[in-house]
């Protein structure tokens, strides 16, 4: 009943009020150091990919993106040690065969579609990336190329010392999350009914997704992630009062986790 409580108030007050303004994509000066250089970046990638905003999960872009960022999402992969530059080094071996078949056809002006490199998957190399141009160092956030692996790490820490860990594991129902954590949802056939399974498979690949939460407040919270409809978007799921992401639609990718950013409380200097 709490439940049904909370989503319908939450509902209401999204359908109701005036919806929050999306950002500002610069950085937060009420948030501290750390979150505000982590929103920061995500904002910004953000805004160069042309603000793209939806609301919740929908099925298409309300614009497509702009074929000429194909480079940025080569910048993703070089953050990502290892599989990211030989998985960057491809995509531009494609990209310039692309090219010059295209000016031999007399199309020179025309740009391969960015769908074309949405495999691999490159969210979490977007993630690695605004970690990684954010200052933090791949000790306390490893680059990855699956969402998984950095979760592992991160999981892991928060079980080893929870005092010292930079983020910590919290279940989306419990914990509203605020600008800098990472939401997080398991994309799988078989989702994981809560984040501390994942413990018990560590190390497996699990599809998963995670965006950078960049504002939040009572009805809604707003994230920015990467590779979402081929893109670097802003979504805006609704919350409950208390800011507390509501659960996903049946057919969407369940929110599994809110990793908590505690890299002001620890340091990671």
């Amino acid at each position: 009943m709490r439940f049904w409580w909370n989503l319908a108030l939450g509902l209401a007050l999204v359908s109701c009020a005036a919806p929050p303004p999306v950002p500002d994509p610069a950085p937060l000066a009420v948030a501290t150091p750390w979150r505000a250089r982590i929103v920061g970046e995500a904002l910004q990638e953000w805004q160069a990919w042309g603000r793209l905003t939806v609301e919740g999960w929908p099925e298409a872009l309300p614009e497509p993106a702009d074929p000429r960022l194909f480079d940025r999402v080569l910048t993703y992969w070089a953050s990502v040690p290892g599989e990211g530059p030989a998985v960057a080094f491809r995509h531009r071996e494609t990209f310039d065969a692309l090219m010059a078949g295209l000016s031999q056809s007399g199309t020179p002006e025309a740009l391969p579609a960015i769908s074309l490199w949405a495999y691999p998957a490159w969210s979490a190399a977007f993630v690695s990336h605004v970690m990684e141009a954010s200052g933090v160092p791949p000790s306390v956030f490893p680059p990855a190329a699956n969402h998984a692996a950095y979760i592992d790490f991160l999981l892991w820490q928060a079980e080893w010392n929870p005092t010292t860990a930079a983020f910590l594991p919290h279940d989306p129902a419990r914990y509203p999350p605020q600008p800098g954590d990472l939401l997080c949802a398991d994309r799988s056939l078989l989702p994981l009914l809560n984040w501390r399974e994942r413990l018990a498979e560590a190390g497996q690949f699990r599809a998963m997704h995670c965006d950078v939460v960049v504002a939040s407040a009572a009805g809604l919270v707003q994230a920015v992630g990467g590779n979402v409809l081929d893109a670097v978007v802003l979504r805006r799921f609704p919350a409950d009062v208390q800011g507390r992401v509501l659960p996903a639609p049946p057919d969407k990718p369940s929110f599994l986790l809110v990793l908590e950013n505690r890299l002001d409380a620890v340091s990671a200097e």
